[in-house]
């Protein structure tokens, strides 16, 4: 069994409807995740939207959040910069506030610059040596290619890089390949993408899925039952679950999380800050119809 497994869902962050961070709210999604059952919580994320964070926000949710986690599971917080000084910087406070991991995307700043491979390798060396462990998300927001090669190798000579979120097109080809060449230098091989390839993944040997925090508490047990050796139970749940999945990942992204979080009550406003459209009351029901017959934690926590 590999060190890191389960289910590890990205935090949203509430605001009001003026736009400003909703505090109490961000307490309240951290205790409604505690509730969900989860294995570990993510933080400053891009479902989160951290693209949409002041610097000042930034360090502001770091230490409420990690204040009001204290240690009753392992956190993540995400440190991704193009700038290697400031990837540093963030993973330093990061430890030094009690965070347990950081994740960080490869070094990229919109559609053009790109960190080459001795670039992203370089980075990685520098964050590592903060002295927390690391997971690599190689996500395609970023557009730089991480063949399973270099990824392999960074698993194998970078101390701190354990964990590998692999949530590109081809994600299970690409984890199979990763373990294949890495083999236990990879501590938590991970899915994201809201878990959409999740049963895939898990067959070429993920232990873990970073999901929204939607449905954390049915996606959980599909990977608990994986784990158990019962495919059979894992796959009619994920069945019934997939729907919703879909949903969530084809028609709202992080909207969906923070849109049910407002329907169960356990946030007041899912207000998203501009240029983010809010989710078209017509996407809104279709997200609902899908959500009520689950009954997820998630549309009864608040009420």
């Amino acid at each position: 069994m590999k060190p890191y497994s389960g289910i590890w869902p990205v935090a949203p962050t509430p605001f009001q409807p003026d736009g400003q961070l909703d505090l109490a709210g961000m307490r309240r999604v951290l205790d409604f995740m505690f509730d969900q059952g989860v294995d570990g919580i993510c933080l400053l994320a891009n479902f989160s939207e951290q693209f949409l964070l002041s610097d000042e926000e930034r360090g502001i949710l770091d230490s409420l959040c990690l204040q009001h986690i204290d240690g009753r599971v392992p956190t993540i917080v995400t440190i991704s910069h193009f700038a290697t000084e400031i990837a540093v910087a963030r993973a330093r406070r990061a430890k030094a506030l009690g965070a347990d991991i950081v994740m960080m995307m490869p070094p990229y700043h919109g559609a053009l610059l790109k960190g080459t491979e001795s670039q992203v390798f370089e980075q990685f060396v520098r964050v590592s040596e903060v002295g927390l462990p690391i997971m690599l998300q190689d996500a395609p927001l970023s557009g730089v290619d991480l063949p399973a090669a270099l990824l392999a190798r960074m698993a194998r000579d970078i101390e701190n890089l354990k964990l590998f979120k692999i949530e590109c097109a081809g994600a299970a080809a690409k984890l199979r390949e990763l373990l294949a060449l890495a083999g236990d230098a990879v501590e938590g091989p991970f899915d994201g993408e809201e878990g959409i390839t999740l049963l895939a993944d898990l067959d070429a040997g993920a232990t873990g899925s970073m999901t929204s925090a939607l449905i954390a508490d049915l996606i959980g047990p599909v990977i608990t039952q994986y784990l158990a050796g019962d495919r059979t139970a894992a796959a009619a749940l994920y069945g019934k679950l997939l729907p919703t999945i879909n949903f969530e990942n084809r028609q709202c992204g992080f909207r969906a999380a923070k849109e049910a979080m407002r329907e169960g009550g356990v946030i007041a406003s899912s207000f998203c800050r501009h240029p983010v459209r809010p989710l078209a009351a017509e996407v809104r029901q279709g997200l609902m119809d899908c959500l009520k017959p689950l009954d997820p934690l998630v549309l009864r926590w608040g009420r």
